[in-house]
């Protein structure tokens, strides 16, 4: 075997741990919580069905190359749910940047760097297709919680007002799903799935 092939078998038999990291949603319709590697793989399908709703052209292949392994930094760093303020914290960062050197850093030096360089995009930069991307990886849990009574938002009694305030940027990187959820807000609303908070700026 080459040196290089097994630094690649490495990284593939070490990134199988994804499917062990639990997120807090759940899957549509159901209990049951989803993995990582669920939520990269669904993220990946909805940006293959959905893109037409980029409002702006989109590199397809490079934004599933970002929804493939922008969470694998979880596998050392763990989920944090998203309206965890600890999520905003430095020491959280830096367990993620720490995850990304560890875990692209099996790979041999050209994807090493192709793959840290992919991560640091989604997590940094501000383009077409990091505001798509980014949309997407938000919006499939607002999708599962509509259909879960409201999932998480009353499990940890989310209210609207701080969901909008993290994620409002699908506003940006995809407005027509956005409208999507602004239609459905009134019956999550009266249905109890969620509760109003203080007024969202929209």
């Amino acid at each position: 075997m080459s040196p290089r092939l097994a630094h690649q078998l490495a990284f593939i038999h070490e990134v199988d741990k994804l499917k062990y990291v639990l997120r807090k949603t759940c899957l549509f319709n159901s209990n049951r919580r989803e993995n990582d590697a669920e939520h990269s793989w669904h993220l990946c399908l909805m940006v293959l069905v959905l893109q037409e709703y980029s409002p702006e052209p989109i590199d397809t292949l490079k934004v599933l190359k970002m929804l493939l392994i922008h969470d694998l930094v979880e596998i050392d760093a763990g989920d944090t749910f998203l309206y965890d303020p600890a999520r905003q914290g430095q020491a959280h960062a830096d367990a993620e940047e720490a995850a990304a050197q560890r875990i692209f850093g099996l790979l041999p030096h050209d994807q090493r760097d192709e793959f840290y360089a992919l991560w640091l995009e989604f997590e940094t930069a501000d383009n077409a297709n990091t505001r798509f991307a980014r949309a997407i990886d938000r919006m499939e849990p607002l999708f599962q919680n509509l259909t879960n009574g409201g999932g998480t938002w009353k499990e940890h009694e989310v209210p609207l007002s701080k969901v909008f305030e993290r994620v409002k940027g699908i506003a940006v990187g995809t407005p027509e799903l956005w409208d999507y959820f602004l239609e459905e807000l009134p019956r999550a609303l009266a249905s109890g799935q969620i509760e109003a908070g203080a007024e969202p700026q929209s």
